[in-house]
């Protein structure tokens, strides 16, 4: 049996590598190691026209929208909070693209961080522009335990309490009325959102790319398989 082929989606940033010093595609490495890892075939999505989201996710087993830049606030009708970072536009576009086509189609999808939030505004809810206490520091990971919803997908798949891999200063506000909440911080962060349904979506707040549990992207793989 083929593996089954999953998008990821990638952003556009200066870089620097040998004598090359222009705009790239990039992607944290550990996507696409988890990924394979996993058992599926990591596929780079850049971003695009909206208009050929369809098209694109038409050629995929399954889709995971990666974490990255804040998404920008004028998406779920707020002011920028003076901690919220530069909009990134084009990538707003085409990522809110993919997950209506993902959603229209049944294509299995899984958001990482920015990837939940991004979710969470497609569907009407808003986000916390600035929260404390959810990283290592400047580009250092953190670690927080993250509690599953009994009777939830995410607590199918992960039913114990769980450490995992942590950066993000955004996060759920209001959630979306047609979204679960499947998982929290002990703070009370939701950390894991979930579509009911015989589809199969799932977002977590975390960084799964950044730690060794494979059990979420397994998952997906799973759903992409059948």
């Amino acid at each position: 049996m083929s593996k089954p082929l999953i998008g990821v989606t990638t952003y556009l940033e200066p870089a620097t590598w040998g004598v090359w010093d222009m705009p790239a595609a990039v992607l944290p490495a550990g996507y696409s190691r988890l990924v394979q890892t996993a058992g599926g075939l990591a596929t780079l999505l850049p971003p695009d026209d909206p208009a050929q989201a369809e098209s694109v996710v038409a050629r995929l087993d399954g889709l995971v929208i990666a974490g990255g830049a804040d998404v920008e606030p004028v998406r779920y009708g707020a002011e920028p909070h003076p901690r919220t970072g530069p909009p990134a536009r084009d990538r707003d576009a085409w990522e809110l693209a993919l997950i209506r086509a993902a959603l229209a189609s049944g294509t299995p999808l899984l958001g990482i961080c920015r990837g939940l939030q991004l979710l969470n505004v497609e569907l009407g809810g808003t986000l916390v522009q600035h929260l404390d206490g959810h990283t290592g520091g400047v580009g250092v990971f953190g670690t927080h335990l993250v509690k599953p919803v009994p009777g939830t997908r995410y607590a199918e798949i992960v039913p114990e309490e769980s450490p995992v891999p942590t950066y993000h200063h955004q996060s759920v506000d209001r959630l979306a009325d047609a979204l679960t909440a499947s998982a929290h911080a002990e703070d009370g962060t939701v950390e894991a959102v979930e579509l009911p349904g015989a589809g199969w979506v799932l977002a977590v707040q975390w960084h799964p790319e950044a730690g060794e549990d494979t059990r979420v992207m397994s998952a997906l793989i799973r759903a992409a398989t059948r």
